[in-house]
């Protein structure tokens, strides 16, 4: 219907954005990725900032207790490195979704340097894992983890060889204590600046970033297939719908060509005959040619009832066409016989199984035979029609001796297409052709899941 979108048009619209971001903010990050780079990059230079803070105040408990000396610009160094690392790692990592592991060995490099310039890491073990992070999220597991490994074995071989400032010295040290007059530390440390137990404590905590980015990387990874998945398996359903739609739209198109065949071709073939006959006998038969147009009227009538209910049914959407449903194979017979055709019958008495398609196709098939014996074989000597009941089938038989005129010209073969096609949908089968002693046979076999004799029909 105009204005109703198609189902087509619904599975093109969904998206991966749409199931992996159901909400309105998340789908509002994967249109515009700069947006949650630029929150990113905002937190880190927020981090640093915050944690520079701390870095000098550690720096300068750490001078009173006599691991720095006090003449040396190591609260500058350290200050400017950690600041420098923050800015330099919320830049780089603005990149991190196109080039993931470019951004990490870049991240890496900075590490390093940050450790051998100041003995800090700051907040490049954040950025880190935000790499990381991106690493999991675009390539496989294997080589995420792969990455995390090495990151963190040579960010901690320099971390256990350069750093002086770590997550111990913050914990312990950040108190400030006062110098003596004489500009000396007023203690000394206990033991050497180096420590492997507080350079672990900076292992580990890079350990669970680092782990933190790898999980979850993977698991935006995991949505982001499932989404895909998704979305391949609707617009495949959306596809295989529409195409159903269209077979079934194909298949309805020719019902209905071969119902309206059925209708006009079969009954303005009698009504030709009829009122051929009718014309020729208007002078000698006047009896005659009143009946002749008596069932010309009758057979015009019928059809047109029968187009008027097909189109009827048309008109709505929620009714199928409805084909006629006259079942009478004695009138059919009796209406060709009218039309001028020398038939003899066979087996019209025999009891037809109650199904009402069975015997619709039954009714049809036989007006379709007739019908071409009328336009294909005029002025045939005889016309036979038989009907059987053998075990579980039904076998419709319709013969002619052929023409005696000239008949119609050969036309697009429907009626025949029309038969195969009914016969088909019940599972049976048509064999037309020339019949041994001249003319043209049409025999029909349909099965029946009642048996001959017993049903009560």
């Amino acid at each position: 219907m105009p204005g109703r979108p198609r189902e087509s048009d619904a599975a093109a619209e969904l998206t991966e954005s749409h199931v992996q971001w159901p909400t309105a903010p998340g789908r509002l990050f994967a249109a515009r990725p700069w947006t949650a780079h630029t929150i990113v990059a905002a937190a880190v230079l927020l981090l640093g900032l915050i944690t520079t803070i701390i870095a000098s105040e550690t720096v300068r408990g750490s001078t009173s207790l006599g691991l720095f000396r006090p003449d040396e610009p190591v609260q500058e160094r350290v200050v400017g490195t950690w600041l420098a690392g923050a800015a330099v790692g919320a830049i780089t990592l603005t990149a991190r979704r196109a080039w993931p592991l470019g951004i990490t060995v870049v991240l890496t490099v900075l590490a390093l340097v940050s450790l051998r310039t100041a003995g800090v890491l700051g907040v490049v073990g954040v950025c880190l894992a935000w790499a990381l992070h991106a690493v999991a999220a675009r390539h496989r597991a294997r080589t995420a983890w792969i990455t995390g490994a090495v990151v963190l074995g040579v960010v901690s071989v320099a971390l256990w060889r350069w750093q002086d400032i770590g997550l111990a010295e913050i914990l312990l040290w950040s108190d400030t204590y006062p110098l003596t007059d004489g500009g000396v530390p007023a203690r000394q440390l206990a033991e050497p600046p180096f420590s492997a137990g507080r350079r672990s404590m900076s292992v580990m905590l890079l350990l669970a970033l680092l782990v933190l980015g790898g999980v979850t990387g993977a698991g935006a990874r995991t949505r982001r297939l499932h989404a895909r998945d998704l979305v391949e398996r609707y617009a495949a359903l959306a596809r295989e719908r529409d195409t159903s739609a269209a077979l079934a739209r194909s298949a309805e198109r020719a019902r209905i060509a071969r119902e309206m065949h059925d209708i006009v071709a079969h009954s303005v073939s009698v009504m030709v005959a009829l009122s051929d006959g009718a014309l020729s006998a208007l002078d000698r038969a006047p009896d005659r040619s009143r009946e002749a147009l008596t069932e010309l009227s009758r057979t015009g009538r019928d059809a047109l009832d029968d187009l008027r209910g097909m189109l009827g049914s048309l008109r709505t959407d929620d009714t199928e066409p409805t084909a006629p449903t006259d079942t009478d194979l004695a009138a059919v017979v009796d209406r060709f016989r009218a039309a001028g055709l020398p038939l003899t019958t066979t087996g019209l008495e025999t009891p037809l199984p109650p199904d009402t398609v069975l015997r619709l196709a039954v009714v049809r098939i036989v007006t379709e035979g007739l019908t071409n014996v009328l336009r294909h074989a005029p002025g045939t000597r005889s016309v036979g029609v038989a009907l059987r009941r053998a075990g579980s089938s039904v076998e419709v038989e319709i013969a002619d001796a052929g023409g005696t005129r000239p008949g119609a010209d050969s036309g697009a073969h429907r009626g025949l297409i029309g038969m195969r096609e009914r016969a088909e949908l019940l599972g049976g089968r048509v064999e037309a052709g020339p019949a041994a002693g001249g003319g043209w046979r049409v025999r029909v076999s349909l099965p029946t899941s009642v048996p001959a004799g017993e049903d009560n029909t």
